[in-house]
């Protein structure tokens, strides 16, 4: 059967400036496997899933394999056991990589707010002070445990001294909090939406965006080091269709954002898909040229590093400016100049 692309592309939702943004047609060119790990959270993989629908991922010659995962904890270790070549993540890209393992080169977003502090007040939460010497379910060294940690050094605690953090993947720690198990969860949306709609009670303390930028939790992409080493190019390739997916998100986001909600967040309700949109601080691509240029990025990356230093989780860190090569992507966006 013949598809007419244009007429597909329509029938999406993309609109006019998508078709605008859209290859006429993909390059007559072998076609590459390239197996992706991911999250399903819309600070993660949105741009994934608006390139796969404009078809850039196809046009740079690449045939994706998409894998899902709950934690970028679990991307880290598919990536270092060669179960992914590449993978894209909220804080754990500052983590592993700060340990020699896998190269960041690619960035998504800002997770301004998406990370969340919920507590249960007739548990005699009412406070982040309240919280000393009580349980917090959470998932250690995610987007979830950085923004804990400086929400509770904010208020004069230590989160690995002063509160006994549960650590359970996150979909776990949200049912240990609905259930009443535990008096307070760190969670990273779209968890939210279960506390709100099963927990009425509960109250949200406080949300990421509290301490940014001094706290500002980056999140992006990775390759194994092996890839790295040996293909830059098939990099190149990835930055150059995740370009025009992220310029379309920025910049048509009333387009974007409920084809994301039609074709993958189905079961997460629009105003709520909005809601996670916002959570997020996105740029344009020519703006995250600055960001690189400038050293906000690595400065941003060494924050959550540093975190990672403080909990214990490592020692003597390699620096973001190391483990982040940012020249793939200027010569890709600022070497079209």
């Amino acid at each position: 059967m013949t598809i007419n692309r244009r007429s597909f592309l329509k029938q999406m939702g993309l609109g006019s400036t998508a078709l605008a943004l859209t290859p006429s047609r993909v390059r007559a060119q072998a076609m590459t496997k390239i197996r992706l790990g991911y999250l399903h959270t819309l600070a993660v993989d949105g741009q994934i899933w608006l390139a796969d629908s404009m078809g850039t991922w196809k046009k740079e010659g690449l045939d994706i394999e998409f894998r899902e995962f709950t934690t970028g904890i679990e991307l880290f270790q598919a990536l270092i056991g060669n179960s992914i070549d590449v993978l894209a993540t909220g804080a754990v890209i500052s983590n592993f990589p700060a340990r020699g393992q896998g190269k960041a080169f690619l960035i998504n977003n800002i997770e301004w707010a998406t990370a969340q502090l919920w507590v249960h007040p007739q548990q005699g939460v009412n406070t982040i002070q309240d919280l000393k010497g009580k349980k917090i379910s959470t998932t250690r060294g995610t987007t979830a445990h950085v923004f804990l940690h400086r929400a509770l050094k904010s208020a004069g605690l230590d989160s690995t001294k002063d509160v006994e953090i549960v650590n359970q993947r996150m979909s776990e720690a949200v049912t240990s909090f609905i259930a009443g198990a535990v008096p307070a969860v760190a969670l990273w949306v779209p968890f939210n939406i279960a506390v709100k709609g099963k927990v009425p009670t509960a109250k949200m303390l406080v949300d990421a965006s509290a301490y940014y930028p001094e706290a500002a939790i980056i999140g992006g992409w990775a390759a194994r080091n092996e890839l790295y080493d040996t293909n830059k190019e098939l990099l190149k390739k990835i930055i150059r269709a995740w370009v025009p997916a992220n310029d379309f998100l920025v910049k048509k986001s009333e387009e974007a954002i409920p084809l994301l909600q039609k074709t993958r967040y189905q079961n997460v309700p629009i105003d709520d898909l909005w809601a996670q949109y916002r959570a997020q601080k996105v740029f344009t691509a020519e703006e995250w040229v600055t960001l690189y240029r400038d050293g906000t990025v690595a400065k941003w990356l060494n924050q959550v590093t540093n975190f990672n230093v403080e909990v214990g989780a490592f020692t003597n860190p390699v620096p973001a400016e190391k483990y982040f090569d940012q020249s793939l992507y200027l010569e890709v966006v600022a070497g079209k100049k």
